[in-house]
C-alpha cells in the first residue's frame, strides 16, 4: 500500500523531467529568436532584454521566406492528399478483394519500407531529366508520394483488416457501389488511420533536406529547409535570424501536430460508437 502511494507521484515526476528534457530545446529556439546575435552569444540561456519583432519582419523580407513557405507548403499538402487517397484505396483494395496477384503486390508494397530511396538517387535524377521534372516542385511531390506509399498501405491495409464486413455489405445491399462504399462507409471510420499516416509523412516531407538539394536550383523553389541554408556564412552565421526562420517554419507543423492529434482523438471514439 505504501510503494503504491508514491507510485504516482513518482509517475508525474519522471514525465515531467522527459517533459522538460524535449521541450526545453523549443522554448529556447523561441526566446533566442527574439534576441539580437550579441545577446545569444553572451547570454544564450537567458530571456531576452526587449520583445521585438524586428528579427521575424528582416528575415521575411530577406531571404524571400514568404516563397519558402509557399513552396513546402504546396509540396507538402499535395503530396500528403495523394499519399492519403492512393494509399487508403490501395489497401482498400488488397484487403477486400482476393486475386492471383493480391499476396505479390502487398509484399511490393512492403519492400519499400525495407529499401531506403536515397540509395537511388541517381537513377532518381537521371529519371527526372527523362520526365523534364527536374528543378521543379513536381519531382518533390513525386518522390515524397512514392516515398511515403509503403507505410501508409501498410498502416492503411492493417486497419482495414479489423473493420467488419457486416458494413460493407450492408451498405451494398442499400445499393452503393465498391466506390461508395470506401467513401461513405470505411473513410469516416479511417480517421486514426489517417490521422497517423498524416503526421508521419507531415514531419518527414516538411522537414526534408535531403531531395530539395539534390532536385532544385531556382532559389524562388526552394523549400524552407534548404531556403533558410543561405542564412549560414562561410564565415559567420545569422543566429537571430536562423531562430526566428525556425520558428516560423516551426508554427504550421506546430498547429497541424495538434489539429490531426484532436481528430486522431475523435476518430477513435467514433469509431468506438459505431
Amino acid at each position: 500500500m505504501q510503494l503504491s502511494s508514491y507510485s504516482k507521484p513518482l509517475r508525474y515526476v519522471i514525465l515531467g523531467v522527459f517533459a522538460f528534457i524535449f521541450l526545453y530545446p523549443i522554448f529556447l529556439m523561441i526566446v533566442s529568436s527574439f534576441k539580437s546575435d550579441v545577446e545569444i552569444l553572451t547570454h544564450p540561456l537567458e530571456l531576452p532584454k526587449h520583445f521585438s519583432l524586428e528579427n521575424f519582419v528582416e528575415v521575411w523580407q530577406k531571404v524571400q521566406f514568404s516563397d519558402y513557405v509557399w513552396n513546402s507548403v504546396l509540396v507538402t499538402g499535395v503530396s500528403i492528399f495523394f499519399i492519403l487517397f492512393i494509399g487508403s484505396l490501395a489497401a482498400f483494395y488488397l484487403s477486400r478483394y482476393s486475386f492471383k496477384w493480391n499476396k505479390f503486390l502487398l509484399f511490393f508494397f512492403m519492400i519499400g519500407l525495407m529499401l531506403p530511396m536515397k540509395l537511388a538517387i541517381l537513377p532518381l535524377y537521371i529519371m527526372m531529366i527523362h520526365l523534364h521534372l527536374l528543378n521543379s516542385l513536381a519531382s518533390l511531390m513525386v518522390i515524397y508520394v512514392a516515398h511515403g506509399m509503403p507505410l501508409a498501405v501498410f498502416i492503411f491495409y492493417a486497419f482495414f483488416r479489423t473493420v467488419p464486413k457486416d458494413l460493407e455489405q450492408s451498405a451494398k445491399l442499400d445499393g452503393c457501389n465498391d466506390f461508395q462504399v470506401y467513401y461513405k462507409i470505411v473513410l469516416p471510420l479511417m480517421k486514426p488511420a489517417l490521422s497517423t499516416v498524416g503526421i508521419v509523412n507531415l514531419i518527414s516531407i516538411w522537414n526534408d533536406f535531403f531531395y530539395p538539394l539534390i532536385f532544385i536550383h531556382d532559389e524562388n523553389l526552394k523549400t524552407i529547409p534548404l531556403g533558410m541554408q543561405t542564412l549560414f556564412g562561410q564565415y559567420s552565421t545569422d543566429w537571430s535570424l536562423l531562430f526566428a526562420g525556425l520558428t516560423l517554419a516551426s508554427l504550421p507543423m506546430i498547429i497541424a501536430f495538434m489539429f490531426a492529434s484532436r481528430q486522431f482523438v475523435e476518430g477513435l471514439t467514433t469509431g468506438a460508437v459505431k
